[in-house]
């Protein structure tokens, strides 16, 4: 049994009136928690077979044994992304458009940049920032398990980034700092941090990253914000002190966009914030109306309605720039047999690391850059040695050597222990990516009947 704090529970019975009892009783049913599924992977329908869909985002599933999904190869291998249901809303308010330049402001663990990097299909600009730098690491894992190609990770404070890009992105996510009030029944541990530090204090940290965020946001872009709370002032409160600040913004109807929304959220509620009829407009998840924890979310337009995208499609490079410090790269794709389709403009090749950066990525002297593009590897002694995270970026049918092991087999499980295999005598020698049905999951060489792990060993289960 959950204990509440009385003064959230009062505050909850004068919100909520009637409704008030069923709120409760939900936080004595079981939690439930869900799966997002990965666009960019070959995803057999099995994997879902059966599952009862989120309502609000077409590729998420609600699932009750986490720990069968957690320890499934096809997780390793960025299949799908483990997720409480109502924080997959967010991501799909953004509804990201290839060629699109993002910024998701406060990223980690990943819940949002991976669908946004996954709907972006590798065209465009992804950065995600968390001021954590230890979450920024988990962030990068993340990117890098789904096959992200065209995001840049970095931990800074959201002020800092202003000066580095003004009037830049075309959408910004904020998922605040928050009282984390929707999170009592998944974590109860959150109840004792609310007591410590309530909403007035989160409402003040929220308004300085709106603050931030409308420096780095273009005319006629969106904000999309969110939060785990169900504090007025934290929400209708926050986003009616910042319309108040700025007018330029407007609130998104966005149920007239994506209509299947409508039937299955509640809205925001113009009471509790400065009156403003727009207000119910934005998205609340309710747990005792939704299968969800409970979220609020919305989204803001700055001026004039955002352009479409210009329908930018992947050069197709016939013969590859040879880069005299690429060449071991370049041998290594022709000898391999990997016919991987990529701008060679924008590798960039630096104390013997190789990465593919991504499109418009701009110079960011003084940030702290985790990760910026696709890692592809590293040159020692003139040989090319790929990485894990260009594994993940490729589609088997894009290379000849290529290993499948079913997913719910013993040898795959071999695989992410690193262990040493077995094969066939007769397969030629050479690199090859390992498979967990169709979905990559990194490296091994073969020679002589053995295949030799090249999986991480920081990566690898226990």
């Amino acid at each position: 049994m959950i204990t509440l704090p009385e003064t959230f529970k009062e505050r909850m019975q004068q919100m909520l009136g009637r409704d008030y009892p069923a709120f409760l009783q939900s936080f004595e049913n079981p939690f439930r928690n869900g799966i997002r599924c990965n666009p960019l992977k070959n995803i057999s329908d099995t994997l879902t077979e059966g599952l009862k869909p989120v309502p609000w985002n077409p590729n998420g599933y609600y699932i009750d044994d986490k720990k069968k999904y957690s320890s499934n190869p096809l997780y390793h291998a960025g299949a799908y992304y483990i997720q409480e249901a109502s924080a997959m809303l967010p991501a799909q308010l953004a509804d990201a458009r290839p060629g699109e330049k993002i910024l998701d402001l406060c990223a980690a663990p990943g819940g949002k940049s991976t669908a946004v990097g996954a709907a972006l299909q590798g065209q465009g600009l992804l950065i995600s920032n968390d001021i954590s730098r230890t979450r920024a690491k988990a962030l990068l894992h993340n990117i890098e398990v789904f096959g992200i190609t065209n995001a840049a990770v970095i931990s800074e404070y959201p002020d800092k980034l202003t000066s580095y890009f003004p009037d830049f992105f075309d959408k910004i996510l904020i998922d605040a700092p928050c009282s984390g009030e929707g999170m009592f029944h998944k974590e109860p541990s959150m109840v004792n941090a609310w007591m410590a530090k309530g909403p007035e204090e989160y409402h003040k940290i929220q308004k300085e990253i709106l603050q931030a965020a409308d420096k780095m946001l273009r005319p006629g872009g969106r904000l999309i914000y969110s939060t785990c709370t169900f504090s007025p002032l934290e929400d209708e409160g926050s986003i009616s002190w910042f319309l108040d600040q700025y007018p330029e913004y407007y609130i998104c109807d966005i149920r007239q966009e994506q209509t299947f929304l409508a039937d299955c959220l509640a809205p925001g509620r113009p009471e509790w914030g400065n009156g403003d009829p727009s207000l119910a407009c934005a998205f609340r998840v309710w747990p005792h109306l939704a299968e969800g924890e409970g979220h609020f979310a919305v989204v803001l337009q700055k001026g004039n309605p955002l352009p479409a995208p210009a329908d930018k499609k992947k050069k197709k490079i016939a013969v590859p720039k040879k880069n005299r410090d690429l060449e071991a790269f370049f041998n290594f794709l022709d000898k391999e047999k990997i016919h991987w389709n990529y701008d060679p403009e924008r590798l960039v090749f630096s104390k013997g690391y190789v990465r593919y950066v991504p499109e418009g990525m701009p110079e960011l002297p003084g940030v702290h850059i985790l990760r910026s593009g696709l890692f592809l590897g590293e040159i020692k002694k003139g040989r090319f040695e790929p990485s894990t995270a260009f594994a993940r970026a490729l589609q088997p049918e894009e290379c000849k050597n290529v290993i499948r092991y079913p997913a719910d087999g013993t040898d795959i499980l071999r695989y992410l222990k690193c262990e040493t295999l077995s094969v066939d005598q007769n397969l030629p020698a050479g690199w090859y990516l390992i498979c967990a049905d169709d979905c990559p999951l990194g490296w091994a060489k073969v020679q002589n009947g053995t295949l030799k792990n090249k999986y991480p060993p920081g990566w690898r289960i226990l």
